[in-house]
């Protein structure tokens, strides 16, 4: 089975393209594949297939084998796929998710893309604003987000001592949350930017999450920390944010880039 490793400010899966291949069971081979230590290593599984509603469709699969239903990073580097490899020869695009259809605008230079900015469409405040919660014994306040998929965002002085490995799963499964949630820990910097680390539910700690990005800056905005532009710096790099408040669409853009090919047998 051909793969391409692929990333987006880190945020790394492995995509198979399923124009030319086919996935019997892709729950237990996300979960092989994903593995850094025995399988090709990645934060997921991405399937990019045909669609009759849109020019692709994505299927993604986390760490371990559960169905996500958005990918910020993931869908640009869909885009970026599917141009480069000539599947879809248009800079403009549709991409059908479990989130919806996604429309993609891309900058290719000598015939690859570098940039993509995706339509987020328009973002849900699901919870208080903000909301008290009690989390392994200390009190914290979160904005609830859905972007297509659920968010919980935590504003701190200071992120960077965070030990997520640690505390991260005690957020994710909350109670307050029974199907699970992302969680986005952030630090303002200005108006315009902020700090941002995300404990992923099903893959833990990414260096990347194009729709926690989103989400944490919606929060931040909303919370009237932000102006409606925000650049958001992550651990693996940095997205820009726009909420066009008339449209009520938020705006990702950042990099994707195709990190290598190769070929997978299944167990």
């Amino acid at each position: 089975m051909k793969f391409t490793k692929m990333q987006g400010i880190g945020n790394d899966y492995v995509y198979i393209n399923c124009f030319e291949e086919q996935v019997e069971s892709p729950e237990k081979l996300a979960v092989a594949i994903s593995d850094r230590h025995f399988g090709v290593g990645s934060d997921g599984l991405i399937l990019i297939c045909p669609s009759d509603i849109a020019d692709c469709r994505m299927q993604m699969f986390n760490a371990d084998g559960s169905e996500g239903a958005m990918c910020g990073n993931a869908i640009r580097c869909v885009g970026k796929y599917v141009y480069d490899h000539k599947i879809v020869e248009k800079r403009i695009i549709t991409v059908d998710t479990r989130a919806g259809i996604k429309t993609l605008d891309m900058t290719a230079e000598n015939g690859r893309v570098t940039l993509v900015k995706v339509d987020m469409g328009e973002p849900e405040l699901i919870s208080r604003l903000p909301e008290n919660i009690t989390v392994t014994g200390a009190d914290y306040q979160f904005v609830g987000i859905s972007v297509g998929n659920p968010h919980a965002v935590y504003f701190m002085d200071e992120i960077d001592s965070l030990n997520l490995e640690k505390i991260g799963p005690a957020f994710e499964n909350h109670e307050r949350f029974p199907d699970r949630v992302n969680t986005e820990f952030v630090r303002i910097i200005d108006q315009g930017h902020i700090q941002m680390r995300v404990w992923e539910r099903g893959s833990g700690e990414t260096w990347a999450c194009g729709t926690g990005a989103t989400a944490s800056a919606v929060a931040s905005i909303l919370m009237g920390r932000t102006g409606n532009q925000v650049d958001v710096a992550l651990r693996g790099g940095h997205l820009l944010i726009e909420w066009n408040r008339e449209t009520n669409h938020v705006f990702m853009t950042g990099p994707a880039a195709e990190v290598f090919t190769g070929e997978y047998e299944p167990v």
